[in-house]
């Protein structure tokens, strides 16, 4: 079985938002939605946000293409959760650069390396 994980805040879940998670499904057989905490949103964009992170949660399990919703760290840049996933690939929407070099950097601290891949997904009028 190939796993596939993302990443994100999904706040104000939209079509975008289920394009990329639709794309990202492609890529294998079961995908893992990672959702972002509160405070890291806080941390990352200056503000809460829209809707906490059990809303958010709950938003992303009724989505069709996600077969797990998972909570990602408490601590950003440790990347606990691919260790604990294991995912072979790990695809990322064209507006996370920052995320996936941050990745990028730390793949050698990780005890195995999945596949990094960077999704065109935020055409919403593809929907």
């Amino acid at each position: 079985m190939r796993k596939i994980m993302v990443f994100g805040s999904f706040d104000g879940f939209h079509g975008g938002h289920e394009l990329f998670l639709r794309d990202a499904k492609k890529l294998g057989d079961y995908l893992i939605a990672v959702v972002a905490q509160d405070h890291v949103v806080r941390h990352l964009r200056g503000a809460d946000p829209g809707a906490n992170l059990a809303e958010r949660f709950d938003e992303l399990a009724k989505v069709d293409a996600v077969d797990e919703v998972a909570v990602g760290d408490f601590e950003l840049a440790t990347w606990r959760t691919i260790e604990r996933y294991h995912p072979d690939v790990v695809a990322f929407g064209k507006d996370q650069t920052m995320l996936a070099e941050d990745l990028q950097n730390h793949l050698e601290k990780l005890t195995y390396q999945p596949t990094l891949i960077t999704l065109n997904s935020f055409e919403v009028n593809r929907l």
